[in-house]
């Protein structure tokens, strides 16, 4: 086992949208998306992931966002900025600008598109890991990627040093309770609707999409089940379940959007190529934020910590 660089502190961290007004970025609605996530008690926060829509940012707004999110949180929780590409040398260079933009950890994306081999994929990650000294997070999401970082794979790759973690977002939960035993990482699920399921195999807490919108409620979920108490975590995990389905009823980052703007937290336009979502789903969307959640996101911080 090798000594890592960084304890990455166990708990939830949220992949933070990035709010839009018109082909600007909206710095008022990052400071109360950042704010909000504070206040919710989260370990951390991951700006400029997929879920905030870094393919389509210009590396100045990448800049802006990053700095923004570390100076709110400095003291406070982590800041974990994507830094990934399907380019390595781009990626090195991604990475080396997080840490010049004082994040505490890079989440590295697996190479998209180009579907290396797994040798490949050990190459990538070791030459952004041996060129670049900060933390990171390797991040396995077959769906979006066309790529499976296998857990042998992890395991040599968990050898590095500064490599500290894995974003598990396979929903194979097999193939994750594999790398759990055999990495020298912490794992922590980046499946919303798996979460209970993954925290019982060994995760260390959850990247999130939800606690966009309830990052209390999320935290209180963690520490629950990291205090050892099922019988309320249990609860608590499948209450979640009609948000998680309304956060994924289309492509993410589209309908949480929706669910902030209609609670006036940011506008819920999404930058091209990603549209907003049909009539439909907008419908539903409107109905169960006024049924259910603008009451929930209301009450969200009472009792966090």
């Amino acid at each position: 086992m090798s000594k890592k660089t960084w304890e990455m502190p166990d708990g939830v961290y949220t992949a933070l949208v990035t709010p839009f007004a018109g082909d600007q970025v909206d710095r008022k609605a990052w400071e109360r998306l950042v704010q909000r996530q504070i206040d919710g008690g989260v370990a951390g926060i991951v700006p400029v992931g997929c879920t905030g829509e870094a393919a389509a940012l210009t590396t100045d707004e990448k800049e802006w966002l990053v700095r923004a999110a570390v100076e709110m949180c400095r003291g406070k929780c982590a800041v974990v900025a994507g830094a990934g590409s399907n380019s390595t040398a781009v990626t090195v260079d991604l990475t080396r600008k997080a840490k010049e933009w004082g994040a505490d950890a890079a989440m590295l994306i697996s190479p998209y598109y180009n579907k290396p081999q797994q040798q490949g994929l050990l190459a990538h990650y070791r030459e952004v890991a041996r060129k670049v000294d900060i933390p990171l997070v390797l991040y396995n999401v077959p769906g979006r990627t066309a790529v499976n970082i296998l857990p042998e794979t992890a395991a040599q790759l968990s050898a590095e040093p500064n490599i500290v973690a894995l974003k598990e977002a396979s929903a194979n939960l097999p193939q994750i309770e594999e790398a759990i035993a055999r990495c020298d990482l912490k794992v922590f699920s980046g499946d919303d609707g798996l979460n209970f399921n993954i925290f019982g195999l060994g995760a260390h807490g959850a990247i999130s999409v939800v606690s966009n919108l309830l990052p209390g409620a999320m935290t209180r979920f963690w520490k629950a089940w990291a205090a050892g108490d099922i019988n309320a975590a249990w609860p608590m995990a499948r209450a979640f379940d009609p948000i998680t389905n309304a956060c994924f009823v289309e492509t993410n980052p589209v309908p949480v959007k929706e669910l902030l703007s209609l609670a006036g937290v940011c506008k819920r336009d999404p930058r091209l190529p990603l549209v907003t979502v049909s009539e439909q789903s907008l419908t539903f969307l409107v109905q169960f934020y006024e049924s259910t959640l603008a009451d929930l996101m209301a009450r969200d911080v009472e009792g966090a910590s």
